[in-house]
Order: C-alpha cells, then sequence, then structure tokens
C-alpha cells in the first residue's frame, strides 16, 4: 500500500506541476504530461517497472475518448462521411504502410516484417491529436474534421490489421530472444509484455466469426432495447453516483467483451458510443466520463513519457532520432499528397499533413501482437517502440510548427469582381451576416427598402438563394458606398465582422456623409468605445442585449414580477448607455482598462450609481406592494 501511495503521488505531482507549466508557455497539456512521464522516469529514475503495467490500465483514457467520441456521432453522421473515412483514410493508411514498409525492406527485413512495421507506424495517435485538437478550438475547421476522418478510419482499421498479422506469422521466422534463444507459442506471448484472456484462441476460423458478428450484434441490440430500461432502473434508486458506476460499467465491459472476441476494445467503446447517440442518456454519458477520460488519457501520456527506455536511446541515439524523423517525414509526405488530392488548402492542409504524422498508441498494441507471433524479433520491437514514444513526444512540436505557418499564411481565397450596384435605398447595410439579415428582416419587412453589401461571396450567394437581392463589394471602398447611395441614405447600418474595418468605415461615412444616422456593431466595450470616438450614433454590443434579456427573465423566475423584470432591465439599459459615453472620456486606446486607473475609478462609481438606482426601484415596489 505504502509503495502504491508513494508512487500515486509521485505521478500527480508531476502532472500537477508540468502541465500548468506547458499550457502557460503555450505548448499544450499533451506535452506537459509527455515532458512530466519523462521527468519521473528516465531522468530522475522516480519510477520503475510497474510503468508498463499501469500504462494497460492508463489505455482506458483512449477506450473512453472513443467512447465520447461516438456519443457525438449518429450513425447518419457516420453515413455522410463515408467518403472521407474511405478515400482519404483508406488511402492514407494503405499509402503510408506502402511506403513506410518499403522502408523497413530496405533496411534488409523480409517483406513480411516490412508490412507489419509498415501496419503498425501508420497508425497515427488519437489520444494527442484529439486532445489537442480539442485544446486548441481547432475541431471544427476543415483540416480538423479531415483529421478526425482518418483518425477514425485507423482505430477501425486495426480490427482488419490484427486479422491479417497471424497470416504473416505462418510465413515469418522465429523471433530471437536477447540470449540468441528462439522464442515460441507462450514464451513469445510473455515477450510481448502480457497475455490477454480470450475465448476465441484455438477456434476455427468460423466460430470466430460467428463470435465476432455475436459480439457485435450484442452491443448494438443492447444499446437500443436494454439502455432506457436500465438507465430508468437506475434513475429510481435516487443516487447520483450509481449513474457515474453504470457510465464506467458500460465502457468497461463493452471493453472486455471486446478482448474475450479478440477485438479491439476501444472500437467496441465507439461502436457502443454510437448506438447511444440518439440516446436520451447521451449527455448524462458525457458529463460522468468526462473527468475519467481526461485523468486517464493524462496518465497514458505519462507513462508514454516515463516508459521509454533511455538506456537504449543513449546507446544508439542517432539511429532513434533519425528512425523517428523518417517516420514523420514518410507519414508527412503521404498526408500532404493525400489533401491536396481531396482538395484540403492552406491551413487546413497544413494541419492535416502535420498533426497525423506521427506514430500511434495503437502501434504498441500492433508491435506487441506481431512480437507474440513471432513476426518481429524482440530487438527491433523495442527499437521500434521507441521510435512511436519519440515520435508522439514530438507532436505537440509539430503543432507549435502549425500555428507559426498559419501565422505566417493568408488563407488561399478567390478574388470576385465586385457587382455594379443599380439600386439605392433608404436603409445600407454592410455586412449580411447573422446581425445584418436580422436587422434587414425588420426593416424590410416594415415596408422600408434596404441595400445589402458584403465582401463575403457565400453570404451573397445565401441571401440571394432565399431570394434577397445582394450586392458583393467590400462596404469600405468610398466608390461602392456612392453607388450604394450614401449621400442619399438616412441610416447606415455597419455589420461588418472585421473590427478595424468596421471602425474605418464608421470614421469615413461621418466625415463625408454627417447627416447619416450610425448604427454600428460592436464587438465587447474596447470596440464600442472606438465606434463612439469614430462617430457612430447608436451602438450594439454583440451580447449586451441577449444577455440583458435573460437576466430579465432570472429576475422574473426568482419573485419578481413581469413588470418589475422590466423596469429593472431597463434602468440598467439607460444606465450602461450612459456609463459608455462616460468611460469613453476616460479610455485610452491600446491600453488595458485593468492599467488605466482613472478609468477604474470612474467605473467604480458608474457601479454604485447603478447599485443604488436599482435598490431605490426595489424599495419602491415594496413599498406600493405594503
Amino acid at each position: 500500500m505504502d509503495s502504491f501511495l508513494s508512487q500515486a503521488s509521485i505521478y500527480l505531482a508531476a502532472a500537477v506541476i508540468a502541465v500548468p507549466i506547458a499550457a502557460r508557455l503555450g505548448l499544450g497539456s499533451v506535452l506537459g504530461y509527455l515532458a512530466a512521464g519523462i521527468l519521473i522516469g528516465p531522468v530522475f529514475g522516480l519510477v520503475g517497472s510497474e510503468t508498463a503495467e499501469l500504462q494497460h490500465f492508463a489505455e482506458f483514457g483512449v477506450v473512453m475518448m472513443l467512447f465520447l467520441i461516438g456519443l457525438e456521432l449518429e450513425p447518419r453522421a457516420l453515413w455522410a462521411m463515408r467518403h472521407h473515412l474511405i478515400g482519404l483514410g483508406g488511402l492514407q493508411i494503405l499509402a503510408s504502410t506502402a511506403l513506410l514498409a518499403a522502408a523497413a525492406i530496405g533496411f534488409g527485413h523480409g517483406w513480411q516484417v516490412g508490412l507489419a512495421v509498415g501496419l503498425a507506424l501508420s497508425l497515427s495517435s488519437t489520444a494527442i491529436v484529439l486532445q489537442t485538437l480539442t485544446e486548441k478550438g481547432l475541431t471544427g475547421t476543415g483540416g480538423g474534421r479531415a483529421t478526425f476522418s482518418v483518425l477514425l478510419t485507423q482505430d477501425i482499421a486495426v480490427i482488419p490489421i490484427l486479422a491479417l498479422l497471424p497470416l504473416l506469422a505462418s510465413h515469418a521466422p522465429a523471433s530471437l530472444s536477447h540470449d540468441g534463444s528462439i522464442q515460441v507459442g507462450e514464451d513469445a506471448a510473455h515477450g510481448a509484455g502480457h497475455h490477454s484472456l480470450s475465448l476465441v484462441e484455438g477456434l476455427p476460423g468460423w466460430a470466430v466469426t460467428l463470435m465476432t458478428i455475436g459480439a457485435i450484434a450484442f452491443v448494438i441490440l443492447a444499446g437500443v432495447y436494454l439502455s432506457r430500461p436500465v438507465f430508468r432502473f437506475i434513475h429510481a434508486s435516487n443516487l447520483r453516483e450509481m449513474y457515474t458506476a453504470l457510465a464506467l460499467l458500460i465502457v468497461v465491459g463493452i471493453s472486455f467483451l471486446m478482448t474475450l472476441v479478440g477485438l479491439s476494445p476501444a472500437l467496441g467503446a465507439f461502436l457502443a458510443g454510437v448506438v447511444l447517440a440518439n440516446s436520451e442518456f447521451r449527455h448524462e454519458l458525457e458529463s460522468d466520463l468526462e473527468p475519467f477520460k481526461g485523468l486517464l488519457l493524462g496518465l497514458f501520456f505519462i507513462t508514454v513519457g516515463a516508459g521509454i527506455n533511455y538506456r537504449l536511446f543513449l546507446a544508439e541515439p542517432g539511429d532513434v532520432i533519425g528512425l523517428a524523423v523518417l517516420v514523420i517525414l514518410a507519414k508527412g509526405t503521404v498526408l500532404y499528397f493525400v489533401g491536396k488530392a481531396f482538395g484540403l488548402k492552406g491551413r487546413n492542409h497544413w494541419l492535416f499533413t502535420l498533426g497525423l504524422a506521427q506514430a500511434g498508441e495503437f502501434g504498441f498494441v500492433l508491435l506487441a501482437f506481431s512480437l507474440q507471433l513471432n513476426v518481429i524479433t524482440p530487438d527491433l520491437s523495442e527499437k521500434l517502440l521507441l521510435v512511436i514514444a519519440l515520435s508522439m513526444l514530438i507532436t505537440p512540436l509539430l503543432f507549435i510548427l502549425y500555428e507559426i505557418l498559419s501565422k505566417r499564411m493568408a488563407e488561399a481565397h478567390v478574388e470576385h469582381t465586385p457587382d455594379e450596384i443599380d439600386e439605392e435605398g433608404t436603409v445600407i447595410i454592410a455586412g449580411i451576416g447573422r446581425f445584418g439579415q436580422i436587422v434587414h428582416r425588420l426593416v424590410n419587412a416594415s415596408g422600408f427598402k434596404t441595400v445589402l453589401l458584403d465582401s463575403d461571396m457565400k453570404a451573397v450567394q445565401l441571401m440571394r438563394r432565399f431570394g434577397v437581392k445582394s450586392f458583393l463589394g467590400d462596404p469600405t471602398r468610398p466608390e461602392l458606398l456612392k453607388a450604394a447611395g450614401i449621400a442619399k441614405a438616412k441610416v447606415l447600418v455597419v455589420a461588418l465582422d472585421d473590427q478595424e474595418n468596421a471602425t474605418k468605415l464608421v470614421a469615413y461615412a461621418k466625415r463625408q456623409f454627417p447627416e447619416v444616422h450610425i448604427v454600428a456593431r460592436a464587438y465587447d466595450r474596447n470596440h464600442a468605445f472606438e465606434l463612439y470616438k469614430a462617430g457612430a450614433d447608436d451602438i450594439v454590443r454583440e451580447m449586451f442585449d441577449s444577455s440583458l434579456r435573460a437576466g430579465r427573465y432570472v429576475l422574473e423566475n426568482i419573485g419578481l414580477s413581469d413588470y418589475e423584470a422590466a423596469q429593472a432591465e431597463q434602468t440598467f439599459y439607460a444606465h450602461d448607455r450612459h456609463t459608455v459615453r462616460e468611460l469613453a472620456a476616460h479610455w485610452i486606446p491600446g491600453t488595458p482598462a485593468s492599467e488605466n486607473p482613472a478609468y477604474i475609478k470612474r467605473a467604480r462609481e458608474l457601479e454604485k450609481d447603478l447599485e443604488t438606482a436599482l435598490l431605490s426601484l426595489a424599495e419602491d415596489h415594496v413599498k406600493k406592494s405594503a
């Protein structure tokens, strides 16, 4: 027990210290976990032989992650992704395997060994890549979606790869142990690290197939027909911890079932997640498992760092580093051309290329299985395990390289010829995103003509598709505004996404056409100050009105009447408009408000005035009700 507690303290302390430092430096949590593992393992030697056993436990973090990914995907969404799954993901695996297998054969290994090595190294790290994409907010980009498709294909591909490796073993020479003896059968299995329990060992092929189909069918049917009764039974207990226990049971139980029939636990968990994606209990499962997933994934990354064979690395540093770089370059080359073939461009293309260039955690599994089958030798296995771990360590640096490239790279875009504007209106709306569209609908439906301008071709085409005439062009260009009738217009609505261009447009319009009334959208309070200085007559902050309405709903539901809540809302609104004008006089462009003493002093005074006004309003209500 003492040993367990001391080891647990070391792992947790390393994570608590290293991860926040890495996050503050902008390196991401994954690199922090890996660095923590290296420090407590190879550097200081604080953890020992139990790291390998702990890693098997930590791999449940990967399993939980795939279960949660499955919960986010409906079967229809998977069907919609079929072209990317089969085309993009399938081509990457085949091309990467072929190139890496050719390299292994070039180093003097047989074709069976080369193919096994190529298959193991062709798979990328689902754990590291998805965690990093989520942290950096890249999952919704074109490159992020393409990356996810490939990772999903790779996870599914583990099953046929595991089925293929025994066929290679029948033609492969027996592996040599470190002392020169021959490992076969059970000895080779121990050389792989551990021997897993399986019900399909020794069974004929047709029986294995039937058991596999039966296990998958059980997961699907249980998800469809058993989930609701079980959740209702748990709900009747009124014990919150039972939901967490059930969520863990689903993941662990399905993983165990998949292991019994020789399938990947991660794939089984993913399948269960997809089946439960339409369930009303989806969000409950996500909230229960998210903390476990994060902690176990972190533990997995620490064990990868701690498990590095530093003796082998120090004995052959050039070979190990060279092989890791070779793997990254080979996979990166394949990914670059595959991404190009599927139309990825600019930042998305580089995110796809650099994000998937490493080897992954499933490589550990495939190499261990290959060693167990005597397809590869122990010496080769140890070196390749080190190469995989090193490539995973380099991955956060590849994402940093992507960020550097993306900052220097302008998104490729097609220049469109501006439209010739042949209409004039009482109201000109510059920018037809969500904000500009609502303004247009209200004004137009009220019987007033509007002229819509935007430099985004997609936005203009979308409006035209709904029968709304819009004009393509840069609203900040003077000739475009004049053609739209700015000289005769009564109101100019500035709803541009680019803050700098919005301020520039307001300043130009107020200077050249002082009679026009300018209504401008502000991103935040600082932008509101800029627009106020530029001459905007009415300024609407993006979130202000919706937040104010939400606050009114809160007041209505904690005791105030509808009338009292509306009065409080109106008082706050009027005071805030006054506050913006007051604080604009103390605002210094480029200086944070927290470093402006005059601004802070006046803001505090105005906040006290607001509290006094609202408290006075509340007291009046109490007196009237009495």
